[in-house]
């Protein structure tokens, strides 16, 4: 009597923990992705620092991570369209915004400029940066200060298809400066370019942003994104307030010896807008 009365209690008990209003059931997600080294990457056991993040903040509900990747602009258009549960990891704006459910801040992409060693760069607003000539990549945005000035010509571009031949333009001398990722940077400096070509590329350390957060993107066509939603950022939450999130951010290691950047607590108005991938 007294076991049967325990599997009853047994049984009402997980049947409320799944009634409970805002729990997705724990199941595998299918998560779209690209690849960005040292935060999303199949080059790495943990699949990125990034994405190892929204693991391990899912995994506190139950749930388990599987991680398809493809070009970023794939994964967004097939996520948008319902065909994968989630997609990581991307920064916030407006368009993002209206297509999908965007998480919790992610992490906070460190962007700077980088410029060929023996040039005496320092900047404090974009305008300061007119002597130069940057390599840009067409489909990123950057901040709207930036875009709008390499789009009428008061900062000089010479457009470029990706990060690696960005960096190894800056080394050769063929252009003066380049916006990146720091840890990007660092990684493809470490694992692409010569010992000689690293030596050539310096980091200014002030950001051209602190705004950049990055977001776990849900549908909204889908019918348990807002409770999956809800799972996520809890779990986020959790590994910050375990001290656990420290640890998964970790330090990336840089050989380049790329400069640190440097926080400020005032934001000038020109620098508060995030750049965008894609």
């Amino acid at each position: 009597m007294r076991r049967r009365c325990l599997a009853c209690l047994v049984s009402i008990s997980l049947s409320c923990l799944v009634a409970l209003p805002g729990l997705a059931q724990a199941r595998s997600l299918r998560i779209a992705t690209g690849e960005l080294p040292p935060y999303a990457t199949q080059s790495r056991a943990d699949q990125g620092i990034a994405l190892n993040i929204v693991r391990q903040a899912l995994k506190t509900a139950g749930h388990e991570v599987i991680y398809s990747f493809m070009p970023w602009g794939r994964a967004q258009e097939e996520t948008k369209a319902g065909l994968w549960d989630g997609s990581a990891y991307w920064g916030r704006r407006p368009d993002r915004e209206r297509d999908f459910l965007l998480s919790d801040n992610v992490l906070t992409e460190q962007w700077v400029v980088l410029y060929r060693a023996g040039l005496k760069l320092d900047w404090q607003v974009p305008a300061d940066l007119a002597p130069y000539t940057f390599a840009a990549i067409r489909t990123y945005t950057y901040t709207p200060e930036f875009i709008a000035r390499f789009n009428d010509g008061t900062l000089k571009v010479d457009w470029t298809p990706d990060d690696l031949a960005g960096l190894r333009k800056l080394a050769a001398g063929r252009v003066d400066a380049m916006l990146l990722e720091r840890n990007v940077a660092c990684h493809l400096i470490d694992t692409q370019l010569t010992p000689a070509e690293g030596k050539a590329i310096r980091a200014h350390p002030r950001l051209i942003t602190h705004q950049f957060t990055t977001h776990l993107m849900l549908p909204r066509q889908l019918p348990g994104s807002v409770a999956l939603l809800a799972d996520f950022n809890r779990g986020l939450a959790a590994l910050h307030a375990s001290g656990d999130y420290q640890r998964l951010l970790g330090d990336v290691p840089c050989q380049a010896g790329l400069a640190q950047p440097v926080m400020i607590t005032r934001v000038p108005a020109a620098l508060r807008q995030a750049p965008r991938r894609g």
